[in-house]
């Protein structure tokens, strides 16, 4: 089971090393829906080390990124020094109504315990303005575990994946309509073709 502030710890301890490793994938619907939101203002919310999504930002574009770990901070501010950065809970947003156009959740919904996605997905859709978009990043199939030794970094990390269904069900309740989906490989098994994570666009209502 997820616990949150393991997490933090864990991401603390891996510092650059996760950096090195931050899965890419999934910059096809990355691009897609920044691309469909035109936004003024965007949050990643978990952004790590700052790749991809702040530093994939282009300068017109006012970013804003959010992260429980203050190690992963540190490093993103050394990568995109112009970014505003915060340390924060995704369940519970320091920004107020309406405040992004878009909001980023890469690799990152999947440490937050399952009975909190909902709360993350309402929160997305409070500081969105009508009209915005947001893209998640999910297991196909719910999955919970853990692995003792993640990245050979001597790390425990755990996760716990909703799957796609109940995700778009999430979405749907905190008042998004489900627009578009993309299929991602796992980019840490070189030997896997298959596309186990999903990236699933919502539009807010207006």
């Amino acid at each position: 089971m997820v616990e949150k502030q393991a997490v933090r710890r864990a991401y603390d301890e891996l510092g650059a090393s996760y950096g090195a490793q931050r899965d890419s994938g999934g910059l096809t619907a990355l691009d897609a829906v920044l691309e469909a939101a035109d936004p003024d203002r965007v949050l990643d919310a978990g952004c790590g080390p700052g790749r991809p999504v702040l530093e994939r930002l282009d300068a017109a574009t006012a970013a804003v990124g959010l992260d429980i770990s203050r190690e992963q901070l540190s490093l993103a501010a050394e990568r995109v020094p112009e970014t505003p950065l915060l340390q924060g809970d995704m369940t519970r947003l320091p920004f107020g109504d309406d405040a992004v156009d878009a909001v980023v959740a890469y690799w990152s919904l999947i440490h937050v315990p399952l009975d909190e996605h909902q709360a993350v997905l309402d929160e997305f859709a409070r500081v969105l303005r009508p009209g915005g978009r947001a893209l998640v990043c999910e297991g196909r199939e719910q999955w919970v575990g853990e692995n003792p030794d993640w990245l050979d970094s001597g790390v425990e990390m755990s996760w716990e994946l909703a799957g796609a269904e109940a995700t778009r069900e999430q979405l749907r309740t905190a008042g998004f309509t489900v627009e578009r989906e993309w299929g991602a490989a796992d980019s840490l098994d070189d030997d896997d073709e298959s596309e186990p994570w999903v990236f699933i666009e919502g539009r807010l209502e207006e």
